[in-house]
C-alpha cells in the first residue's frame, strides 16, 4: 500500500508532520481528518525510510500485568466517548502510564497509528500483551464503528476474569500458609528438637517403642540426607514444569485434572464458564460462529476441552449443528449441549450461551467458597495428626523410664 507523508494542524497553532498508508491521496486525507486534525499538505513518498520517531521496542519481553491492560481499555473507551481522537487518546494515556514496558507498546501504536495503521493490527504485534480475543474484539469495533463500547465490553470481561483469578487466590493463600507453617514446625522439631533426646532414650537400655523408632529413623534422614532432598524437590519440580509444557504432559495433565474427585468437576465448570462468556461476548460484537469459536477456542487451558472443541468447529465448518456436536462429544453436561441447541433453532445463541455461564460462574463460585471452608479444617487436622505423631513418639520412651522407676 503507498505511503503519504503529510503535515496537519492539532491545534490553532501547533502543526505536525506524520505519514500514513493509503490507497489513495483522497482516502489519506479522510484518515486524517477521521483522526481529528487538519491536513495542509500531503505528498506521496518516493522511498519508505524508516520513520525516526519509530520507537523500538522488543516484542517478545514484556511485563504488562492483565489488571493494566483492563485500565487502558476503560480509560480508552471513555476518552474516545467523551470525542476525544484516538492518537489524541493514546498520547494521554501512554504519558500517564507507570509502566515502562507499557508506555513503550503505547508509544509504537501511537506512531504506528498515526502513520496511518489500524489500531487492532498494531495491537497484533503484541500477543503477549494483547491476546487474539482482544485483537478480534478491537478489529470488530474497528469495522462496526463502535470502538468504545467494545472496549468497555472487553474491560468488563476482563474485570471479572481478574475478580474470579483474586478469589481463587484468596481461597487459597489461608491454607497454603498454615501449610508452610506446620511444615516448619515438624522440620524445626526433627532436626532440633529430637537430637536433643535422643541421648536420654539411648540411656534407656531397653528396646524403644516403634513410634520412636520411625520417628529417629525420620530425624537422622533429614539431618544426614537434607541437601539431597532439597535438590532432589528441585529436580522434580524442574522435571515437572518442561513436561507439563510438552504436548503430552499437556494432554496428560488435562486428563488426570478432569478425573480428579470434586476438583474434576470445578475444572470442567471453570473452563466452560469461561468459554461460553467469550463466545457470548465475540457473537453479541457481530463476529460470526465459526470466527467466535476460533477465537475462544485458545482462551482455555484444558487441552482434552480444547480438542472437543474443535472437532465442534470441524463439524460447524462442514455445515453441521454445534449443539448436536457438543452432545455426541461426551464430555459436555446435557444442560449446556441442550441449552445450545435451542439458542441455535431460536437464534438467540449468545443470549444461550450468556445463561450457561451465569450457571457455571454461579457453581463455580459456590464450589470454591465450600473448598476453601472444608480446606481449612482438613489443614488443621493434618498437621494436628503429624505434630501429635511427634509428640506421642517423644513420650513413649519417658513413659517407660517412668515405668522402671516407679
Amino acid at each position: 500500500m503507498p505511503k503519504y507523508k503529510y503535515r496537519a494542524k492539532k491545534g490553532p497553532d501547533e502543526v505536525f508532520e506524520g505519514r500514513l498508508e493509503a490507497d489513495s491521496q483522497e482516502e489519506a486525507i479522510e484518515k486524517i481528518s477521521q483522526s481529528g486534525f487538519l491536513p495542509i499538505g500531503i505528498e506521496l513518498m518516493k522511498t519508505e525510510a524508516k520513520d525516526s520517531s519509530q520507537v523500538t521496542v522488543n516484542k517478545g519481553r514484556f511485563r504488562v500485568k492483565s489488571r493494566e491492560i483492563t485500565i487502558f481499555s476503560r480509560q480508552l473507551a471513555s476518552l474516545l466517548k467523551a470525542g476525544v481522537p484516538i492518537l489524541h487518546a493514546i498520547n494521554i494515556i501512554q504519558e500517564q502510564s507507570e509502566n515502562r514496558d507499557l508506555k513503550s507498546v503505547l508509544t509504537d501504536v501511537y506512531n504506528s497509528v498515526k502513520e496511518g495503521s489500524t489500531l487492532s493490527s498494531v495491537m497484533s504485534k503484541y500477543p503477549r500483551v494483547f491476546p487474539s480475543l482482544y485483537i478480534a474484539m478491537v478489529r470488530s469495533g474497528e469495522n462496526s464503528g463502535s470502538l468504545p463500547e467494545v472496549l468497555l465490553r472487553i474491560a468488563d470481561y476482563r474485570a471479572k476474569e481478574d475478580e474470579m483469578i483474586s478469589r481463587f487466590r484468596m481461597a487459597l493463600a489461608y491454607p497454603i500458609l498454615m501449610a508452610c507453617v506446620g511444615i516448619a514446625t515438624v522440620v524445626f522439631m526433627l532436626t532440633f528438637v529430637m537430637p536433643r533426646l535422643m541421648g536420654i532414650f539411648s540411656n534407656i537400655g531397653k528396646e524403644l517403642p516403634l513410634p520412636t523408632q520411625i520417628l529417629i529413623a525420620i530425624s537422622q534422614g533429614l539431618r544426614e540426607w537434607w541437601m539431597w532432598i532439597i535438590l532432589g524437590v528441585i529436580a522434580f519440580a524442574v522435571v515437572a514444569k518442561l513436561q507439563s509444557s510438552t504436548k503430552t504432559g499437556k494432554v496428560s495433565l488435562s486428563i488426570f485434572s478432569l478425573h480428579m474427585p470434586i476438583l474434576g468437576n470445578f475444572v470442567l465448570k471453570s473452563e466452560l464458564s469461561r468459554f461460553c462468556r467469550t463466545m457470548e461476548m465475540l457473537i453479541k460484537n457481530g463476529i460470526p460462529i465459526l470466527n467466535a469459536l476460533e477465537t475462544s477456542i485458545p482462551v482455555l487451558e484444558n487441552e482434552i476441552i480444547k480438542n472437543k472443541l474443535y472437532t465442534s468447529y470441524k463439524d460447524l465448518e462442514q455445515g453441521g449443528s454445534f449443539g448436536k456436536s457438543l452432545k455426541d462429544a461426551d464430555l459436555f453436561p446435557l444442560f449446556m449441549s441442550n441449552l445450545v441447541i435451542v439458542g441455535e433453532e431460536s437464534g438467540q445463541l449468545e443470549d444461550a450461551l450468556g445463561e450457561i455461564a451465569d450457571c457455571y460462574e454461579r457453581d463455580t463460585d459456590e464450589m470454591m467458597k465450600v473448598m476453601s471452608s472444608l480446606l481449612e479444617p482438613l489443614m488443621i487436622l493434618v498437621m494436628g495428626l503429624i505434630v501429635g505423631f511427634i509428640v506421642i513418639s517423644m513420650l513413649l520412651p519417658i513413659f517407660q523410664i517412668n515405668l522402671m522407676v516407679g
